[in-house]
């Protein structure tokens, strides 16, 4: 599904990744560590196109990502969820509102998104706070917003960053079973971590780069 083929990529005269490799099958769970600033998040740049690789290619489903067109990349962009350590909520709006607006981006109906948006939240165990600003949720609740608003639209895709970066071991460890039930719905997962334990993951792909 995904191919990082001899990626080499550098930033202020800092190589960053030099003559990487990478293949990811359809539906695994990948998990990539390491310490921070190594180069986790410039691997998400580049799959999602915000980065170009100064040579090397990265392929996606065969396609090469950085030869689309700005209306291609975005439409591409739009096909996978996105799952950031900071959440990236609006918090004066609703939890409704916040899953809503991913919908409303792709031209849902509103019958498609006021049937769509309580389908997932209710998976989520969200439904009791639908009508909730994001300001008024703990920071578990915030990322299971966060993680609803990335599913709501049913990607193949999921992109997590840091997902659990800001939360305590035991929102920690619910996120990670949320991720794990997604992944067997079949989505495929990429996560970025540096968390040290992994033991929760341990049945997964651990690549950790150096």
């Amino acid at each position: 599904m995904i191919q990082f083929d001899s990626i080499y990529y550098a930033n202020d005269d800092k190589v960053i990744l030099e003559d990487f490799n990478l293949e990811i099958n359809p539906h695994e769970f990948v998990v990539i560590n390491g310490a921070s600033g190594i180069g986790k998040s410039t691997l998400l740049q580049l799959l999602v196109g915000a980065y170009k690789p100064l040579s090397g290619k990265v392929f996606v489903d065969g396609v090469d990502i950085h030869a689309l067109k700005p209306h291609e990349l975005q439409i591409y962009r739009r096909a996978i969820g996105m799952i950031w350590q900071d959440f990236r909520l609006f918090p004066d709006k609703t939890v409704f509102e916040n899953v809503a607006m991913t919908l409303e981006v792709l031209g849902k109906e509103p019958i498609e998104i006021y049937k769509e948006v309580p389908e997932i939240l209710e998976k989520l165990s969200l439904i009791d706070k639908i009508d909730y600003k994001a300001s008024r949720l703990s920071g578990g609740e915030q990322q299971r917003v966060a993680i609803a608003r990335a599913l709501v639209h049913k990607p193949s895709l999921i992109i997590a960053d840091e997902p659990t970066g800001n939360l305590d071991p035991k929102s920690t460890k619910s996120i990670i079973n949320i991720l794990k039930e997604i992944n067997d719905a079949p989505s495929t997962i990429i996560m970025v971590t540096h968390e040290q334990d992994l033991s929760d993951l341990e049945k997964h792909r651990i690549i950790e780069l150096h």
